[in-house]
């Protein structure tokens, strides 16, 4: 298996899968048939050797793989427009996303997720008088940024359509452990595995969360000898924006090594939390769910396809 980690995300009625050559996009379609598209990739830090440096190629690789799901998803929402506007009656034509309301809309949740995971929680601990302590003080907002997130998630699953992807996103893991103990990736073989892995990006969310805690600690603790005084509210939530680069990099590099030594006793401990998270993010998908993962794996890894898809050429 090549040192490249296949990896991918779940999306509307589908799978989005991103292997060391290509992305592939999955979904079914209303009718039941399977559509999948696919475009060539190359990973930027294979591009651009400065950005393949540990720590910074985490924090490319965050917003490459941030882009390639938005566009993911943008196409699985396009293709369930089109069935919906099918089963009315309407007439189906080829439509152009709208690029500019997409990067407006991406920017508008990317401040209302700032302002309610990153700088809420500074605001709540700030209430509590801690600002002292350094270390104190991001403990409590770190529990309260990680039991924000936890509450919203499982939010999320009282929703139909949401627990849907996660369905799907139980059934992006099985394929991808069929991938990873090399055997042949088909709904068979997938449907023995199980929902959760070490290298899900929730569990890097988790672990963005708990390194931040560190990191923040030691940036509030050095300000504070420096100024003589614990930064205030704005100033603090401006040093710690200013770190997300080395956070989020630091996070990335400890997730692939999660990956690589998972067998590790050690590291079975230390990922626990994040496979605990998975159970509510994660769900067992049926066998045609699986069907779709395995279609959009296959796509990406360049391997025939054993059952029929209807492909897509990337525009």
């Amino acid at each position: 298996m090549s040192d490249f980690q296949v990896g991918g995300q779940a999306v509307i009625e589908g799978v989005m899968i991103r292997s060391e050559t290509h992305v592939a996009t999955a979904v079914r379609r209303a009718d039941k048939t399977i559509l999948v598209k696919t475009r060539p990739y190359v990973p930027l830090s294979k591009r651009v050797k400065v950005f393949s440096w540990p720590i910074l190629r985490g924090f490319v690789a965050l917003f490459e793989m941030m882009g390639i799901g938005i566009s993911s998803l943008n196409f699985s929402a396009e293709t369930a427009g089109q069935d919906i506007d099918l089963q009315n009656g309407k007439e189906i034509t080829e439509t152009k996303s709208n690029t500019l309301l997409l990067i407006l809309s991406v920017v508008f949740a990317l401040g209302v997720g700032v302002a309610f995971f990153f700088f809420l929680p500074l605001w709540i601990t700030s209430l509590f008088g801690v600002q002292k302590d350094a270390l104190l003080f991001n403990l409590v907002a770190g529990g309260i940024r990680v039991t924000m997130f936890i509450t919203y998630v499982w939010i999320l699953t009282l929703f139909k359509d949401f627990r849907r992807i996660f369905e799907y996103h139980g059934a992006e893991h099985k394929t991808i452990w069929a991938y990873e103990k090399k055997e042949e990736v088909t709904v068979e073989n997938a449907s023995k595995y199980t929902t959760l892995h070490p290298r899900c990006g929730t569990s890097f969310i988790l672990i963005v969360a708990l390194f931040a805690i560190l990191i923040f600690a030691i940036a509030d603790t050095i300000y504070q000898l420096n100024a003589g005084h614990p930064p205030q509210l704005l100033v603090r939530f401006g040093v710690h924006f200013a770190l997300l680069p080395l956070v989020s990099g630091g996070s990335y590099e400890l997730l692939k090594l999660s990956g690589r030594t998972r067998d590790n006793r050690i590291t079975k401990f230390m990922i626990k939390p994040g496979l605990w998270l998975q159970l509510i993010t994660t769900k067992e998908p049926s066998a045609e769910q699986l069907e779709v993962a395995v279609v959009a794996v296959r796509a990406s890894l360049s391997l025939p396809q054993n059952v029929e898809v209807r492909e897509l050429a990337d525009a």
